[in-house]
């Protein structure tokens, strides 16, 4: 049998949950607007000032104040009398349990302990959900500034600390609970952000993209209307060496017999972007690349958008947007360069130049490993001299491995920066997980250190036993055991063996870049260069590194 107390609890309970539910648009409004506003504040205009915003806020915040404290007071007060009126519509009191233990024939003591302990737990996990909310509105789709500037910290510890003396001082002991419901829709509203940028009644999709533009113009350093990006993601300035640049890569190949890549569908585009679309390069779960030419142009390129139905995968957006961002930035060294990135109908993509050839590790199914010294070290330097334009840039790519390196008849070129991320241990987007793939993960990214440039320069010497070996110096039959091999008993001495009956000096180079301490290893791209220099005993001139990768390059049988 329920007692009178049950009886309002579940009352206010429900009725709470109907008003907030009744008033979902104006907490969408209100959560869009806490979402414009912050990313006004990082620089980029996403209409913070619009009808909707602070206005919205304001408005949701009393709205539900106003309605749950009066569900409140009404319901303790006319249902079930005034006894329990006195322990519920008054400020939290232990002394006030008293009034509820009569009408609920209760132990005082016991009563005192049971209202003190649903008191500190809801107020506890509703101010746990509070912030909760606002992490998740101020990170998904928004520059990592949004939510670690100062001004915003301040916001929602102010937010905090004002719902915890308005519930312990204030207002009615019996509030936090309905307050409570309030928080829980509010969180599970906030787990799909309405893309800031969105006007209201438009498409999902065209939300996305119009976010996914405007970060994008707003971060990008090299867009000819963008401003220097603000924040974390100013790159270290510095100039490359002139010499380091490759040679001007062939032509990308003419469609003709057999074509490049597969016909297109009835149900694909002919264009996107204002590129013409040719053929199907490849496709999978996540996104397509088409070989595409840019109408009134001759050059191909290759196209890469994300497949249509995941255009709401908030995680997927955010790594092409990041992909696109540390393209832009990467020198072109043996690197795969972005010519163009933009949204059509709703559809992100990025256009980066064609590339012939195949991945490295295809080309290790079909022909075997590398037998040829010269073809070894050509990749070794190539991979060198692309992770070094990439650490100059103070990032790290953290999935370096034979997937993402592309065997070009003008040599290796590294692919996939999509997991990539600042040095100083910040992702390019708020992101969690452990990135990149295990059997070329170094030691430090199974626990908690910062991972570094000395984790490419891990996965570079992986990479290299691979090509020689044929897999990765780590494989293992379960996890388990690669993990052991990894952290504890060290690579497999027949794969280091292979490069070592190649060419000792590498094999000395790969041998140090597989030091389990990251400090033992070469400390980047530029360190890994000059300890190949040194195990051969010549300076590490760029125009020489670069003839030596173009005679090496030409022994290997594509």
């Amino acid at each position: 049998m329920l007692s009178t107390l049950d009886v309002v609890v579940l009352l206010m309970i429900g009725a709470a949950l109907l008003l907030r539910l009744a008033t979902l648009p104006v907490l969408v409004r209100a959560q869009t607007a806490a979402r414009r506003r912050a990313l006004a504040a990082t620089g980029a205009d996403a209409g913070a000032g619009a009808p909707g915003g602070v206005g919205a806020t304001v408005g949701e915040s009393v709205l539900g104040l106003v309605g749950i404290a009066g569900v409140t007071v009404f319901l303790s007060a006319n249902v079930a009398g005034s006894m329990v009126f006195k322990g519920l519509g008054q400020p939290f009191d232990p002394a006030n349990a008293r009034y509820l233990a009569y009408p609920t024939h209760t132990d005082r003591n016991l009563m005192q302990t049971v209202y003190i302990a649903v008191f500190v737990v809801c107020l506890l996990l509703g101010l746990l959900l509070c912030y909760l909310t606002q992490r998740r509105l101020l990170t998904a789709d928004l520059p990592p500034q949004a939510w670690s500037a100062g001004a915003t910290q301040a916001r929602v510890v102010g937010l905090l600390v004002l719902r915890a003396v308005l519930a312990v001082f204030v207002l009615p002991a019996a509030l936090v609970v309905p307050a409570l419901v309030f928080q829980v829709v509010a969180f599970f509203v906030s787990r799909r952000p309405r893309p800031v940028g969105a006007e209201q009644g438009s498409a999902p999709e065209a939300g996305a993209a119009q976010a996914f533009q405007a970060y994008l113009d707003a971060q990008n350093p090299y867009a000819p209307t963008a401003q220097p990006p603000q924040g974390p993601y100013v790159p270290p300035q510095f100039t490359p060496p002139a010499p380091t640049a490759p040679p001007t890569p062939p032509a990308p190949p003419v469609v003709s017999s057999p074509p490049v890549g597969s016909p297109l569908s009835p149900h694909e585009p002919r264009t996107i972007g204002g590129y013409q679309l040719l053929g199907r390069i490849g496709a999978g779960g996540m996104g397509t690349v088409y070989l595409a030419q840019r109408q009134g142009s001759a050059t191909q390129v290759a196209l890469k958008t994300i497949n249509l139905e995941l255009l709401d995968d908030d995680d997927l957006l955010r790594r092409f947007q990041r992909e696109a961002e540390v393209l832009a930035m990467v020198p072109g060294a043996y690197t795969a360069r972005v010519l163009d990135t933009g949204v059509d109908s709703g559809r992100p993509y990025l256009a980066m130049e064609l590339l012939d050839g195949r991945p490295l590790d295809a080309h290790l199914r079909e022909q075997g490993p590398i037998r040829s010294a010269e073809a070894l070290r050509a990749l070794a330097l190539a991979l060198a001299v692309a992770l070094s334009g990439v650490h100059r840039l103070g990032l790290v790519h953290r999935d370096l491995k034979p997937a993402n390196i592309m065997l070009t008849t003008a040599g290796p070129r590294l692919l996939d920066f999509g997991i990539a991320a600042i040095v100083d241990g910040t992702r390019l987007t708020a992101t969690g997980g452990g990135p990149g793939t295990l059997t070329y993960m170094a030691p430090e990214q199974f626990g908690d250190e910062r991972v570094g440039p000395a984790a490419d320069v891990w996965a570079w010497a992986c990479c290299v036993v691979c090509a020689a070996y044929g897999v990765s110096p780590f494989a293992a039959t379960n996890t388990g055991a690669v993990i052991r091999r990894i952290v504890e008993s060290g690579p497999e001495p027949a794969a280091l063996a292979a490069v070592q009956a190649l060419d000792p000096a590498l094999a000395a180079v790969v041998t140090r870049a597989l030091a389990i301490d990251p400090a033992a290893r070469p400390a980047d791209g530029t360190g890994l260069l000059a300890a190949l220099a040194a195990a051969q005993s010549t300076a590490p001139d760029p125009a020489a590194v670069h003839e030596q990768i173009t005679r090496g390059w030409q022994t290997l049988a594509l």
